[in-house]
């Protein structure tokens, strides 16, 4: 495991502050760096392509999600769909990314169940878990996105403040289709780029990460993945100019397909994550990822790689940045051995041969 121990400097916009603080209380949950929004166009107001559209309300194949981070001694939440019978549940990366222990309830059956991870896809925000022991489960209906037009009615489905139980349904339009945002996963201060998206003013709060977003046929069209909203200066806490994104249906369930058939790719990782035990960050003098803190009981504990080192190869390729070191470390998986090469503080070189252990997902 590497994961950047720094966070960009706290939004200027007060709206946004606000917003992010409500998800501090779900850290599943995302939402949008105060530069991020100068290049997503405004809502654009249009008559609904559909006359008389009325919302389709709930359907079957929503999962409340559960998540431990003992790493980081916090919890989170989202929402997941049941896409396989079997138990297989499609969410977002996001709401999965760090957890060492995840749950997820079956909001049809009331069923909670142990879950593991199959894969996920960082850089597009998808991923797949298997919910331990289930069969027969009700699951959602698929449609394709491409049908999708502006001004189009949908709902959005999910496990809104995390609070579990019957799933929140809030009801908007279609604003904008291709949107391009770059998000906050606010429980780590790290953020992504999202391209493609399908912008709505569905209301969607902390908790719907990986949730539905349906047509008036009931069917999903998108996966909901982060949200910006105004918040009312009279204390109300309802949001005035909500945007929710969504990932496309059709690119969610190729993703999860994928994940499915176990073909690995360069942006997509199977099975179990592999862990080193750092916790890395730039380094403004020297080429690496400047270790910041040592995991105790890990494989880079038991190297003696120290705080303050810089990592420069794993595996035998360059290591120039914290992102570098996670995605070599995707491209392994536990119990593999690897050189590790580092420089102290003090300028000395040094090297081990390490077995990484198993870590929570990237």
């Amino acid at each position: 495991m590497s994961e950047e121990s720094t966070r960009r400097g706290a939004p200027a916009a007060v709206p946004l502050i606000l917003v992010a603080l409500l998800c501090l209380l779900v850290p599943g949950c995302r939402v949008f760096e105060s530069g991020a929004v100068q290049d997503v166009p405004p809502p654009v107001s249009v008559e609904p392509t559909t006359k008389n559209a009325k919302p389709s309300g709930r359907r079957p194949g929503v999962v409340n999600i559960e998540t431990e981070q003992n790493l980081r001694g916090t919890r989170a939440a989202g929402t997941g769909i049941v896409f396989h019978p079997s138990g297989l549940v499609l969410t977002n990366n996001h709401v999965i990314k760090g957890a060492t222990r995840i749950e997820g309830t079956d909001t049809d059956n009331r069923r909670t169940y142990t879950a593991e991870v199959v894969g996920y896809d960082r850089a597009d925000d998808v991923a797949v878990i298997r919910l331990k022991d289930a069969s027969g489960l009700k699951a959602a209906v698929f449609a394709s996105a491409s049908a999708v037009n502006i001004g189009d009615t949908v709902s959005a489905v999910g496990n809104a403040g995390g609070r579990g139980g019957k799933p929140r349904v809030v009801t908007g339009k279609v604003t904008a289709l291709e949107q391009s945002v770059t998000a906050r996963d606010d429980s780590n201060g790290t953020t992504e780029r999202l391209t493609g998206l399908i912008e709505t003013n569905a209301p969607i709060k902390p908790g719907d990460s990986g949730g539905p977003l349906l047509n008036t046929d009931g069917k999903v069209i998108g996966i909901n993945t982060a949200a910006s909203a105004d918040l009312s200066a009279g204390g109300s806490g309802e949001p005035q100019d909500h945007r929710g994104y969504a990932i496309p249906s059709d690119r969610a369930l190729a993703i999860a397909r994928q994940i499915q058939r176990g073909e690995a790719s360069t942006t997509v990782h199977i099975g179990r994550t592999a862990m080193l035990g750092v916790k890395v960050r730039s380094n403004r003098t020297t080429t690496g990822a400047l270790v910041a803190e040592v995991v105790p009981g890990t494989p880079a504990e038991r190297a003696g790689i120290p705080v303050g080192a810089a990592i420069v190869t794993f595996g035998g390729r360059a290591v120039d940045s914290p992102d570098s070191l996670t995605t070599l470390m995707l491209a392994h998986h536990p119990g593999d051995i690897v050189q590790v090469q580092w420089t102290t503080a003090q300028g000395a070189h040094r090297s081990a041969n390490v077995r990484l252990a198993e870590g929570p997902s990237q």
